[in-house]
Order: structure tokens, then C-alpha cells, then sequence
């Protein structure tokens, strides 16, 4: 779950890491009233998505004063957002974030982050903050620092020390960063975060540390552990059908073809949209159903599914171990039968009574198409898509 660059601050706060002073606005009365507020001086108007990039899409305005805060966030709220992480059809700014600007000196860039392969936490640092760090990364990897955390363990000071003396500050300055460092995994680890980054951070002129932005990505799994992290979740942030799936326990995510699909399994999930890409079609969703596809999971698999304008045919791919074949063909035939399935459909089953699952199929009198293989399956789906976008 991600949250927003404001709820992101005010977790940042909580645990004793610098940020500007500032307030939440929907309207450009509020934003003057937050502005008043912070006191004369510079203003940062900031458009509040999920998405980064919002400075070069226009999402984020420098003013002078609280009329002018004003009149940018009459700009800004009600816009269109599109930046390199929206995609083209980017995303309606419903509220800004108004803070006291910031005297910059350097731009740094800090953030803890999961590292699934090392199995722990990475703290990473990078004297070049400010910019995207995927292409610090790609043309100087050698301004990237990082160390992990040992799993139990808290930050050791050296390990902070290090890091910021990589990034070129001064005794000083890495003596009031090593607390802050610390506490950026403290947050991580206390709340179950995959990702807390700090991009930029800033060394004002006094020499002070400010983290100007903060994006927190929390586990998914974790939330039930912090209900106070769960209710952070903005609902017009994230897409409609993956809430209406998580409402019915599913494991799926939109995407953007017209072939739907339903598969018990994430890893044979991810390879059945390959094989359908590979037969020149696109899937249009990612759906785990796990291994208990009950009639029941069947059915709101379907539901949700079909409630993608997009979708033209969907294709199912079972394979049968503890769930047996026969029992998930009677629950597909039922579960079609309860939604009154008005798109084509492709089933690929294998595995326990593989046969007997083909003969419901086969005798549910449904218009359903078997395949044997996922490659005929997928080919099988292209075909059905192709034939319904030439109508």
C-alpha cells in the first residue's frame, strides 16, 4: 500500500525526522489559509498522487506569497496529473500540500528499502538526490552506497557514519544524520515498510538535514498489524476493481488488454500471461485465485473480471494437485452459469482427474472451449480476441 507525500511527512515526524512545516489543503482558501499560517517567506505548492515525477508534469509551484499559494493551488487541484509513473492518462489531483520553503544547499538521497534477495533491509544513500535514483544508478553506480540491516538488529552508528560520509558531509553533519538514519529504519522495521525513501534530502544553508519528499510503501500482508497504517489508504488512489477484489479476497491486479484470466497459482499466473502475450494478445488482469478456487472464488473471479469494460474473452488455467480437477470444472460450469458468462472462454485444466473435469465440461452445455496445452489454450484466447475486435 502506498500513502501520500503529506502522510508520509507526518509519519517521518513521528519518528523524529526532519521535514518542513506545513498543511493539507483542497481548496485555494485553504491553501492561503495554510500559507498565513507558516508565516511570511517561500511556499511549495504540491499536488498529493501516488506518483513521483510530479515537479516535470507541472504538479508542483514555488511562490511568494499566500495569494499566490492560493492561485497555484487553484491550478493545480482539479488538474490531470501525468507524469512518467501515471502513464498517459494520468491521475486527478483532488488536494495539494502547502509547506514553508526551504533554504537548499545540496540535494541528497537516503531511503531504506526491502531487498528481497539479500532477505533483509538495504539502507541506501547517494550524494545525488533530487533526480530519479534508477538513472544515478544506470550512469554513475558508483554514487550509490548501501549496507543492510541484520534481520533482529537494529542500524549500527558506523554503518550511518558510512553512508553519510559517502555522500561528502561534514563531522558535523554526519553526527546529527546518523540518528536520523537510524531512524528511518526504526520506521521501516516498526511498521513493516518496504520501502521508506527520502528523495530529496536536503542540506539547507545552516547546514541542517530536511527531508523535502517522502515516499512509504507499506507490506500488504502487514496491515491487518497496524489498522493505524491501514487507514491511510486514500481509495481514489487505487483502482476500483482491485478494491472490489481485495473486498472479496482475491489476489488480482488490472492491467491493460482485453484477455482476461483466472489461475490458481501466482507463478503459473505470471507464465499464462506470458504464454498469452506470446500468442499476440493481451491479458487483461492478473488473477491468483489460490489453491481453493471453490465455486464460490470461482464465481467472484467472474464477477470481477467481467466488470472490466475491456475484457472480450477470458481464459482459465488450473492446474489440479490437492484441488482435483472434476470438482473446479463443476464449480467453473456452476459459477458461469451464476454470472450468465457473456464473453467467450477458454479452460486449460491438468492434473488430479483431469478427465473427469474435461467431461463436465464437456457435457455442461455450455459454449466453452478446453485446451490441452497452455500454449494451445493461449492460442485458442488470441484467436477468440482477434476474431471479436475484427466484428
Amino acid at each position: 500500500m502506498n500513502v501520500h507525500e503529506y502522510q508520509a511527512k507526518g509519519l517521518l515526524k513521528s519518528f523524529q525526522v526532519p521535514v518542513p512545516e506545513g498543511g493539507l489543503a483542497t481548496t485555494p482558501a485553504e491553501a492561503r489559509a495554510v500559507a498565513e499560517k507558516l508565516g511570511p517567506g517561500k511556499y511549495v505548492v504540491k499536488a498529493q498522487i501516488h506518483a513521483g515525477g510530479r515537479g516535470k508534469g507541472g504538479g508542483v509551484k514555488v511562490v511568494d506569497t499566500p495569494q499566490a499559494a492560493a492561485e497555484a493551488a487553484e491550478q493545480i487541484i482539479g488538474m490531470t496529473l501525468v507524469t512518467h509513473q501515471t502513464g498517459a492518462a494520468g491521475k486527478l489531483v483532488r488536494k495539494v500540500w502547502v509547506e514553508k520553503g526551504t533554504d537548499i544547499a545540496r540535494e541528497l538521497y537516503l531511503a531504506v528499502v526491502l531487498d528481497r534477495t539479500a532477505q533483509r533491509l538495504a539502507v541506501m544513500a547517494s550524494p545525488s538526490g533530487g533526480m530519479d535514483i534508477e538513472e544515478v544508478a544506470d550512469k554513475h553506480p558508483e554514487l550509490i552506497f548501501t549496507t543492510h540491516v541484520e534481520p533482529g538488529q537494529a542500524l549500527w552508528p558506523f554503518q550511518a557514519r558510512k553512508l553519510l560520509f559517502g555522500c561528502g558531509l561534514s563531522a558535523a553533519q554526519v553526527n546529527a544524520g546518523t540518528a536520523l538514519v537510524q531512524n528511518l529504519v526504526r520506521l521501516a522495521w516498526e511498521k513493516e515498510a518496504t520501502l521508506v525513501e527520502i528523495n530529496p534530502l536536503a542540506v539547507t544553508g545552516e547546514g541542517s538535514l530536511v527531508a523535502l519528499d517522502g515516499k512509504i510503501n507499506f507490506d500488504d500482508s502487514a496491515l491487518k498489524r497496524h489498522p493505524e497504517i491501514a487507514e491511510l489508504e486514500d481509495p481514489e488512489e487505487t483502482d476500483p476493481l482491485e478494491r472490489q477484489a481485495v473486498k472479496q479476497g482475491l489476489n488480482y491486479i488490472r492491467l491493460g488488454g482485453n484477455v482476461g484470466t483466472m489461475v490458481n497459482g501466482a507463478g503459473l499466473a505470471m507464465a499464462t500471461m506470458d504464454v498469452i502475450k506470446m500468442a499476440g494478445a493481451e491479458p487483461a488482469n492478473f488473477l491468483d485465485v489460490g489453491g481453493g478456487a471453490s465455486e464460490e472464488m470461482v464465481t467472484k473471479g467472474f464477477e470481477v473480471i467481467l466488470s472490466d469494460p475491456n475484457v472480450k474473452a477470458i481464459l482459465i488455467n488450473i492446474f489440479g494437485g490437492i484441488l482435483r480437477c472434476d470438482t473446479l470444472a463443476a464449480g467453473v460450469v456452476a459459477a458461469a452459469r451464476t454470472v450468465q458468462l457473456s464473453v467467450p472462454l477458454v479452460v486449460r485444466l491438468e492434473g488430479t482427474n483431469v478427465a473427469a473435469g474435461k467431461e463436465i465440461l464437456a457435457q455442461s452445455g455450455l459454449d466453452f472451449e478446453v485446451a490441452g496445452s497452455m500454449k494451445e489454450a493461449a492460442e485458442k484466447i488470441a484467436k477468440v480476441v482477434a476474431t471479436a475486435q475484427a466484428r
